[in-house]
């Protein structure tokens, strides 16, 4: 059956596709296509594929991404649990494929939930340098904030603020900037048909004028001679080629670089635009041209001599003696180590913060760092987070059980679990839960029962 389509939509993209519209709506009869990133700071391809029994097949444009069978669930398997994976749409994945990103930069997420792309940019950086992951929305940026933990990524600054705010404090700190733009959504049509019922022809042109506040606050946010990923998952040209216009017109720092090709991408047109010929250099995908749905992709370089302005960075208040010990004698057991030097404690609470400008008043945010633990009376107990981003190997006591071992529904459900004596490092103490020695997260072991430490607002039903 034909997919109806609004009469306006249907119309621009006859006259945008020409002899491909027939082509493009046969695309709605194709099989969905289902995708996972997985996670390179805690798992390997054949490690997923021997303990999860997924049927993976690659996604050729992305490094990391796998096309699986709808059947395989991972949404329900332990892995997911264990951040081991990320669930997302395969053409969502090549915008964080085409901005390069080096462990020890500084990064930027401007519209991150649900955190797709922050993961995948937060995995690049492999703990060193900052990701600061934002999204305007307080309850998007809480589920972002999650994803963000589950992955374990230790350096990400989560904030809850309008692009304006931000720039205020993080003018010119950024090597890269990754904008995926709020858009009118008509490449997801195919994927989930609700989003038809949302569209009608001012959509596109609302979006569009968001779009350009974003993207004027993005290039004030990046330094110069670094780089800005824009993307959207719509085909309307306003909010395309013509938003990369505006930006080029109005920062004559910013030109557009080639984004490395694969088979099906198709070139931006300029007669969207405003027909400046290097607006070819942008990217976009056609559901009916390859295996994901609608994406567009433009990567712009700012100016080498535009003006840099100076930033101070701010510094950690230092921690007195005493918690320093207590700290260090719980970590004693672990073979990671935090920089003590970014390490701090707010209201009874252990952080390792990553170096940012050292204003930042008024920045309202939902995480400044890696949140380690708690300081009791004279202990530490660490914390969820803590345990996202270790790994078995690296904490002395840990209990390892397999995908299919009931157990660990029952302690994903915040239940006390019987542990036999020699299945865990140690018969008492902290102990590191595990699913095939990836990270769930801690439990304290006591005569062989496992009183549940998993995070209360992250437990089953």
């Amino acid at each position: 059956m034909r997919q109806e389509l609004p009469e306006a939509f249907d119309k621009r993209m006859r006259d945008m596709l020409g002899d491909e519209f027939e082509d493009y709506m046969d695309s709605y009869q194709d099989v969905r296509q289902y995708g996972l990133r997985i996670n390179p700071m805690k798992i390997t391809e054949e490690e997923l594929r021997a303990g999860s029994g997924f049927s993976l097949s690659p996604i050729p444009w992305t490094q990391e991404g796998y096309f699986y069978k709808e059947g395989d669930q991972p949404a329900r398997h332990p892995y997911y649990t264990a951040g081991l994976y990320y669930l997302q749409e395969p053409s969502a994945m090549t915008p964080t494929s085409r901005l390069p990103v080096d462990p020890g930069e500084r990064v930027l997420d401007l519209c991150a939930a649900p955190g797709g792309k922050a993961t995948a940019l937060g995995a690049a950086l492999n703990g060193k340098g900052v990701l600061v992951a934002n999204d305007i929305s307080n309850s998007r940026a809480k589920a972002l904030l999650k994803n963000i933990e589950l992955f374990g990524i230790s350096n990400a600054f989560v904030t809850n603020e309008v692009p304006g705010k931000l720039a205020e404090s993080f003018e010119g700190f950024f090597d890269k900037v990754l904008v995926d733009a709020p858009c009118s959504g008509e490449g997801m049509f195919r994927k989930d048909p609700a989003v038809i019922k949302t569209w009608d022809e001012e959509r596109p042109l609302y979006f569009a004028k968001l779009q350009k506040d974003i993207l004027k606050n993005a290039v004030r946010m990046l330094r110069p001679g670094g780089l800005l990923l824009y993307s959207t998952c719509t085909f309307a040209p306003v909010e395309n080629e013509e938003s990369i216009s505006w930006l080029l017109e109005t920062c004559p720092d910013m030109q557009l670089l080639p984004i490395q090709a694969f088979e099906g991408f198709a070139p931006g047109n300029p007669s969207w635009g405003n027909g400046d010929p290097s607006l070819t250099k942008c990217v976009r995908i056609w559901p009916h041209k390859m295996k994901g749905e609608g994406h567009f992709l433009a990567l712009l370089k700012k100016s080498e001599e535009a003006e840099a302005p100076r930033i101070k960075l701010g510094k950690p208040a230092k921690m007195e003696k005493k918690s320093l010990e207590i700290l260090k004698g719980f970590f004693e057991d672990c073979t990671w180590q935090p920089d003590w030097e970014q390490t701090e404690i707010r209201a009874d609470k252990v952080y390792l913060v990553p170096e940012l400008p050292q204003k930042l008043s008024g920045i309202h945010f939902l995480r400044n760092g890696l949140y380690m633990g708690e300081m009791k009376k004279n202990r530490f107990e660490p914390s969820q987070q803590l345990a996202m981003t270790l790994k078995a190997s690296q904490y002395a006591g840990s209990l390892s059980l397999k995908p299919e071992d009931e157990r660990i529904d029952r302690y994903l459900k915040g239940e006390t679990i019987l542990v036999e004596s020699g299945e865990a490092t140690r018969e008492n103490g902290w102990i590191l839960v595990c699913v095939d020695n990836f990270s769930l997260g801690w439990g304290k072991l006591v005569n062989g029962v496992l009183k549940n430490k998993y995070w209360s607002g992250w437990r089953r039903n």
